[in-house]
């Protein structure tokens, strides 16, 4: 029986077994610990971020980030449209409201021009933004030059989710150290996984100090169970952590293959009417390529619509996805303000993401271009 061609599967390599095993030995079977020491250390090490809290998840990640940064209810956060909802649940979660913000087609992240226009707006109406929430979508930094000068010009914070951009860079620069706090993921189909987890990333100390404070349920320095502030469960176990460990040696090579993925489907799709790419605009951008994602333009394509090949694929138990619906399109945020221009709307109706696997084999991947070759002739 054929198997399943997955969107973005774990792989493991086998180097995290030692830290698991070395954490059953000590019966160092909790939250916390060595493993997750290690692994914050690692991830400042890689960054360059100066400090790392590590998390459950970074959903968690950015929840707390939005506390440290004074976020209460009532106030207004500025957030990608075109991300997965994790992006802006948390700001609901503190009773605030967010504020969505269009993408642009070069990165397909935050414009610089919808951003600044919708802080004059807010601000005319008598609420400044209290954070910028810049997701890096599908591993693509967003422009990031442009981005930073307006949040500065107008003083207000930003929280990088990037989520998905773990090992991507703008300019040399990792993504994730650009603005105040930086938040990743290592869930299941992220480019290293932990199983479950995420960490929270900055140049200042206090930021991840009182973040780990907040995870581990507040509680005050006592020798009883004291507490003063509002807590939350959002450690890192330790065996998860052992798992990242040992997943963040080879992040490079997970890195290599999800690029030459994305290398190998533009190669093999190259000059087919109406498919295009998410590529990066110049050599100031480094995409981990996380997944590789095209759109598929139905006027060039003879008809041929997004949805058309996803069924196709879906059908020969080829897994691929629509692009993010847009956040201002969801009905749960129906009501919040958005600034848009059609740019995401587009990317959504049009966009794919094709298996990405590291662990993807030169057979599946060919296997995939003539599946969409086939759905595109037929």
């Amino acid at each position: 029986m054929k198997e399943k061609i997955w969107l973005s599967s774990p792989h493991m390599s086998g180097k995290e077994m030692k830290y698991i095993e070395e954490a059953f030995r000590r019966n160092h079977v909790f939250p916390l610990g060595p493993n997750v020491t290690g692994l914050e250390e690692d991830i400042v090490r890689m960054t360059g971020a100066g400090h790392c809290t590590c998390l459950s998840s970074g959903t968690a990640a950015i929840h707390l980030a939005l506390i440290l940064l004074g976020v209460k209810q009532g106030d207004e956060v500025i957030c990608s449209s075109f991300t997965f909802s994790a992006s802006a649940n948390p700001i609901a979660y503190l009773g605030a409201t967010p504020v969505f913000i269009d993408s642009e087609s070069m990165t397909w992240n935050m414009s610089p021009d919808l951003l600044e226009s919708a802080i004059k707006d807010r601000m005319s109406k008598g609420k400044k933004p209290s954070a910028i929430v810049l997701v890096h979508l599908y591993g693509m930094p967003a422009q990031l030059d442009k981005l930073m000068s307006v949040a500065n010009a107008y003083q207000i914070p930003v929280i990088e989710d990037a989520a998905e951009s773990f090992g991507s860079a703008f300019d040399g620069k990792t993504t994730g150290t650009f603005g105040e706090i930086g938040v990743f993921s290592f869930n299941g189909n992220k480019i290293i996984t932990t199983s479950g987890g995420g960490a929270m990333v900055s140049a200042n100390p206090e930021y991840c100090k009182k973040a780990l404070f907040l995870a581990t349920q507040a509680r005050d320095a006592a020798p009883h169970y004291q507490h003063s502030h509002i807590g939350y469960n959002y450690r890192m176990s330790n065996i998860c952590a052992g798992i990242g460990r040992g997943q963040m040696e080879v992040l490079a090579d997970r890195i290599a293959k999800r690029r030459e993925n994305y290398f190998f489907y533009r190669e093999m799709l190259a000059g087919i009417p109406g498919i295009s790419f998410q590529d990066e605009p110049d050599e100031r951008y480094f995409s981990n390529h996380w997944l590789t994602t095209i759109l598929i333009d139905p006027g060039q394509a003879g008809g041929v619509t997004r949805e058309d090949i996803y069924t196709d694929l879906a059908r020969l138990d080829m897994e691929t996805r629509p692009l993010w619906k847009p956040m201002h399109l969801q009905p749960v945020f129906a009501n919040v303000p958005a600034y848009t221009d059609g740019t995401s709307e587009r990317l959504f109706r049009n966009g794919l993401c094709l298996p990405s696997s590291s662990n993807i084999t030169d057979e599946e991947r060919k296997a995939v271009v003539d599946a969409i070759r086939h759905s595109l002739k037929h």
